[in-house]
């Protein structure tokens, strides 16, 4: 892969959402600020940024907005910068295209706010940098399956080929493989997308029908914190003992 590749310099995280599931933490929580342990699902993916060598993040915000930004403010380690989605959820590929002039049109990482992982043997953001191929590539997704996963009840997202690239799960399968809510994409994609809201699904699918979607499996847990529930799931698997 060429060098100027290896570290996307921008990431944009999703945290506009209303993670009505994770009710009733969130009336008065924002999703991404809830810890497991010590740490916020937000801190652990800002780190895992600073870690990788990435220097400046997006994050739109929406649902308890002073709370979120009282939080990226005293996070020093970035150039975070907020992009307001206050007076309309534009969805997540409709927030990131709302966002795009603040990104660059270089590739950058994509997370969700609630993506909580841990690492094995290497970040998987390096790794993720490193198979890193614009030739062939629109989208990398960071992809968990089987024993890896913690908290995951679903049938799984995408079927992965020899090479790496993803199609979507056959009606009535089971897919291997789940996404992990983490991704490297071209900012270019994003010239033919609709205004307003979308989700990156549309994103996927385009490039699937070019064969341009590819995935990478995790190395290392992936936890799933879908519910009040899976909290102490993860603080569990964790060994993660709060008190």
């Amino acid at each position: 892969m060429n060098s100027e590749y290896r570290t996307p310099k921008s990431a944009m995280i999703l945290a506009a959402g209303l993670g009505v599931r994770m009710r009733p933490i969130t009336y008065e929580t924002p999703k991404p600020l809830i810890k497991i342990g010590e740490k916020s699902l937000i801190q652990f993916n800002l780190e895992a940024l600073v870690k990788a060598g990435t220097t400046n993040v997006v994050v739109n915000i929406h649902y308890l907005p002073l709370k979120m930004t009282e939080f990226l403010k005293n996070f020093r380690l970035l150039n975070i910068k907020i992009s307001n989605e206050e007076s309309e959820l534009l969805d997540s590929g409709g927030g990131i295209k709302n966002a795009l002039h603040l990104l660059g049109n270089s590739p950058f990482f994509i997370l969700n706010a609630d993506s909580y992982w841990i690492d094995g043997a290497a970040p998987n953001l390096d790794r993720l940098s490193n198979a890193w191929d614009p030739g062939r590539m629109d989208i990398l997704l960071l992809l968990a399956a089987g024993t890896q996963i913690t908290g995951y009840t679903g049938y799984g997202d995408f079927m992965m080929n020899s090479n790496g690239e993803l199609t979507r799960r056959p009606e009535k399968v089971v897919a291997p493989f789940v996404y992990a809510g983490v991704a490297l994409i071209n900012s270019q994609i994003f010239n033919q997308t609709p205004n307003g809201a979308f989700s990156l699904n549309l994103l996927f699918d385009q490039a699937i029908k070019k064969r341009r979607l590819y995935g990478l499996r995790l190395d290392g847990d992936w936890y799933h914190v879908g519910t009040p529930d899976a909290i102490s799931d993860a603080e569990q698997k964790m060994n993660i003992n709060k008190y």
